[in-house]
């Protein structure tokens, strides 16, 4: 178990009440594992640049993953996918219920801005780390993603409206990923610039890596529920499997390019990541 795993282990979220359940479900999707992609890109690059600030940037990162718990958690309720399975365990709303699960994932919004707040940052930094986060996972990233996303079930969108769809939903928090480890550790805005666009390629194959994984794998091989995007503008349902594969080959290869042009500290960072999911299509699923 790496350290941001322990980490999380060993600060559960807990509130004093007489709840009988609420403590239990606000931890469940948190503690239930996942890929830990967003908190990886922000510690992988404070690790390289700053080490120093390693153990602050713990509680960023934190925040980060329990921010897209909380969207993961909400995109499982009936009024949007309806899933059964995540991340190899059932879902809030059917271990719970409906109205837990909800506010189990308004928890997880609020108390993410709590962590970066409450972080051992100058104020300054601080403020950055929270505007990037509330622009990129708010009304001008994954909420608009989202909202297009359920708006248009069985409304076929133009691939161009797809990609938006997509960079918006899950890409821009990816980039805000990247982004926060360079605000930490003060990279100047070209840099940041850099770094936040090569997120936004690489949240977008992301995107389609996943959509491939929904349409080849079952739900055990990818630890939530699959097959189950048939009314949605995935890549598979618009332009197909086949056309889905050269998308993310061709993505895959200009972010490999782009990769090349950063400077060599944030190339030493990020190469495990890169090596580990840059090619997730091609095999199974990590």
């Amino acid at each position: 178990m790496d350290r941001f795993e322990r980490y999380i282990q060993d600060n559960p979220l807990h509130i004093e009440s007489f709840h009988p359940t609420f403590n239990t479900a606000l931890n469940e999707m948190v503690l239930a594992g996942g890929k830990r992609f967003r908190p990886q890109l922000l510690l992988s690059i404070v690790h390289e640049y700053a080490p120093l600030l390693e153990d602050s940037a713990m509680r960023v990162a934190y925040a980060l993953e329990i921010f897209h718990t909380y969207s993961l958690v909400h995109d499982d309720l009936p009024s949007m996918d309806d899933a059964a399975l995540r991340r190899g365990h059932p879902t809030l709303h059917t271990t719970f219920d409906e109205v837990t699960a909800t506010l189990v994932g308004d928890a997880l919004n609020t108390e993410a801005f709590g962590l970066i707040a409450g972080a051992a940052f100058a104020d300054g930094v601080k403020v950055e780390l929270i505007q990037s986060l509330a622009k990129n996972g708010g009304i001008d990233g994954m909420i608009i993603g989202q909202a297009i996303d359920c708006y248009f079930e069985n409304t076929p969108l133009e691939l161009e409206q797809v990609k938006f769809l997509h960079i918006h939903k899950t890409a821009k928090l990816i980039a805000a990923s990247l982004q926060m480890g360079a605000i930490i550790v003060g990279l100047e805005q070209t840099q940041q610039q850099k770094l936040y666009d090569l997120g936004i390629d690489l949240g977008l194959l992301f995107q389609i890596q996943d959509d491939i994984i929904d349409e080849t794998c079952s739900s055990e091989e990818a630890g939530k529920t699959t097959q189950n995007d048939g009314d949605k503008n995935s890549f598979v349902n618009i332009v197909g499997l086949e056309r889905t594969y050269e998308e993310a080959d061709t993505l895959a290869g200009a972010i490999e390019q782009n990769f090349k042009e950063l400077d060599e500290k944030l190339q030493s960072a990020l190469q495990p990541l890169m090596q580990k999911y840059l090619y997730r299509h091609k095999g199974k699923v990590q």
